[in-house]
């Protein structure tokens, strides 16, 4: 769905008549997040959110893979497969699935990293650790209480923030803010905005690591834009972010088409984009989430490969704070684990 616009202005009059629906919503989520969750024998490591939408939990779960194998670590990324129809577990296979079995994200993930579809999360980590995983790398279920997470990174976008700070269906957030709060351990903030700078001063005060990101262009995206005219389009949870990210890397886009999160794009709507853009001498660039919706049997229909995907990476300012932190993370959880035995 698109986020109704109110819940990124001041409380409003609608928001504050969803108050008592969003005060009941969040009792329910709040009490739900502080139930003991199963213990997975091995260290689960969960990248969320506090609100609906998009924050670049994907970017930031592909940053944290690669920082684990380094480490030495075999993750396995667990995800409840939103948008997909497969209810597994199963491993998401590239050359079978499409986003419509598995979801865009587990799709998109598993080019770089092995991906566990369950919604029932318990099943997806006794698939994960068949898989011979050291690691569970949870994308999104920070509310979620069925699985105990040994840490909780929280991904904010720095322009966005939270909203209005209500909760659904007042507002984006997915619980009271006080109750994700204790929930969690680090505080990823990627762009140099303002608005959650609030949020951050919370999570140091209580003695929580705040990592500063940014989203990097990959060099191969630039190649392929450089000089181009673009027509840009996007179907995440915050598009806007994704036409920003364009210009700042100096892409002149013409043309903006945002379309609902996890939009399901038919042939008619990518040949009308693409013929929009032949018309006016634009290329038609998307998010790598986005085209990871067109691939079927891993490869692109010959009505979408005059696409081209823009491709980020997530980059730390302190990389050796977020390498020392996940460290004492995974030691705590063996340590914690062993003596549990």
């Amino acid at each position: 769905m698109r986020e109704p616009a109110f819940w990124h202005r001041p409380p409003s009059l609608l928001s504050r008549l969803l108050m008592p629906l969003g005060a009941l919503y969040g009792a329910v989520a709040g009490q739900r997040m502080h139930r003991e969750g199963f213990e997975a024998g091995i260290p689960v490591l969960c990248v969320g959110n506090y609100h609906t939408g998009g924050a670049g939990k994907t970017p930031t779960v592909l940053a944290l893979t690669i920082l684990l194998r380094d480490l030495g670590e075999t993750p396995v990324v667990l995800s409840r497969g939103y948008g997909g129809r497969l209810r597994g577990p199963v491993m998401v296979d590239l050359e079978r699935h499409a986003a419509a079995d598995v979801g865009d994200e587990p799709l998109m993930l598993a080019r770089t990293v092995p991906v566990a579809v369950a919604r029932d999360r318990l099943n997806g980590v006794a698939l994960a650790r068949s898989q011979g995983a050291s690691v569970i790398l949870m994308d999104d279920g920070f509310q979620n209480p069925a699985v105990a997470k040994d840490a909780s990174l929280i991904v904010i976008d720095s322009e966005r923030g939270l909203g209005n700070g209500c909760v659904f269906p007042a507002g984006p957030l997915r619980a009271p803010l006080h109750r994700q709060l204790a929930r969690t351990d680090a505080l990823i903030v990627i762009g140099t905005g303002t608005a959650a700078l609030e949020v951050a001063a919370e999570i140091a005060a209580r003695g929580g690591p705040v990592l500063s990101a940014h989203l990097k262009p990959a060099e191969a995206s630039l190649a392929a834009l450089a000089g181009k005219r673009v027509l840009a389009f996007a179907g995440i949870g915050d598009p806007g972010r994704f036409f920003r990210t364009l210009r700042a890397a100096a892409i002149e886009v013409v043309r903006e088409r945002a379309f609902a999160d996890h939009h399901p794009y038919s042939q008619g709507e990518i040949e009308a984009l693409t013929a929009e853009a032949a018309r006016e001498a634009l290329t038609p660039v998307t998010t790598e989430k986005d085209l990871a919706r067109l691939r079927s049997a891993g490869a692109l229909p010959s009505w979408a490969r005059a696409i081209v995907p823009f491709a980020v990476t997530l980059e730390f300012e302190d990389p050796a704070g977020l390498r020392k932190f996940m460290s004492q993370r995974l030691f705590q959880a063996r340590e914690k684990k062993f003596r549990a035995h």
